[in-house]
């Protein structure tokens, strides 16, 4: 099948009362978990690669996104590929010649007004390269430096971010935080309705891996419309890694042990589908 739009999964997924599920890929296994996941779910997804993957891969977006986009063809179900937190404009520009329908744009380290400028033209370039810009205003949790925990996106900057940028999505702060690997954020819902009455694009939550599932189905129904999970997917991979190992200490072939982890791997993206659908 071949690969959909960011832009229009989205809208089918908020048209159909659903939030649309987005996995971070890091390795092939991840492209595949999340793909057999989606399929065995029957539901649409996005397959998203961050620019620290594409570190990890030695700087070179090419491989590991022509790689991911090859799976998501193959697969039974509609996918689209999202390249996650940008902040390198080098990266950014190549996202339109490797499969990519969106880009979210990172500039939430600078100053506002440097912000502003950066990430609007990054929503010029993409918009002219036929992308969808996600951005990011607020400071989310569980990373270093500026996504510090306990920060909130403000409804009306929000507005008049979205305005000044033209932005397509915007990424909220409202109470999750990322690399979690416990349940226990809780969301400041009447946040999420007044930003969702005071921007006319789509809300994204980061950092979704620590939101219990009821918490989860609140957002959606409240106006969340892109869920983004990574960590919850390397959980499922390491411990069934560990599993195997800890059970054979003898084998040394890699995919003795990367089969199971990709298998749970894609029973975690089929269950967090299933809580977003």
């Amino acid at each position: 099948m071949p690969l959909i739009g960011t832009a229009a999964l989205v809208r089918s997924a908020r048209a159909d009362g659903r939030g649309a599920g987005a996995f971070n890929v890091i390795t092939l296994e991840h492209a595949e978990a999340i793909v057999a996941g989606a399929e065995a779910a029957g539901r649409p997804v996005i397959c998203q690669i961050s620019e620290n993957a594409v570190r990890f891969h030695g700087g070179a977006l090419a491989p590991i996104a022509r790689a991911t986009a090859a799976v998501a063809e193959s697969a039974r179900v509609p996918v689209a590929l999202h390249l996650d937190h940008v902040t390198d404009d080098t990266l950014l520009r190549q996202a339109a010649d490797c499969g990519f329908g969106s880009v979210m744009y990172d500039a939430s380290a600078l100053p506002h007004e440097r912000n502003v400028a950066a990430t609007r033209a990054a929503a010029k370039w993409a918009h002219d390269a036929g992308l969808w810009l996600e951005a990011e205003l607020g400071e989310i949790g569980g990373k270093d430096g500026v996504h510090a925990p306990g920060a909130r996106t403000d409804p009306e900057g929000a507005r008049a971010y979205v305005a000044a940028t033209g932005v397509d999505a915007l990424a909220v702060a409202v109470g999750s935080s990322h690399a979690m690997t416990t349940r226990t954020a809780r969301l400041d819902h009447e946040l999420i309705a007044r930003l969702r009455a005071a921007v006319a694009v789509p809300l994204v939550l980061h950092g979704s891996t620590g939101v219990p599932e009821d918490e989860l189905r609140r957002a959606v129904a409240g106006g969340m419309a892109k869920i983004n999970i990574g960590t919850a997917l390397n959980i499922a991979f390491t411990g069934a890694v560990r599993g195997f190992l800890a059970s054979d200490g003898s084998t040394v072939d890699p995919r003795r042990y990367l089969a199971p982890a990709r298998t749970d791997m894609a029973a975690a993206v089929e269950r967090a589908l299933r809580v977003l659908g």
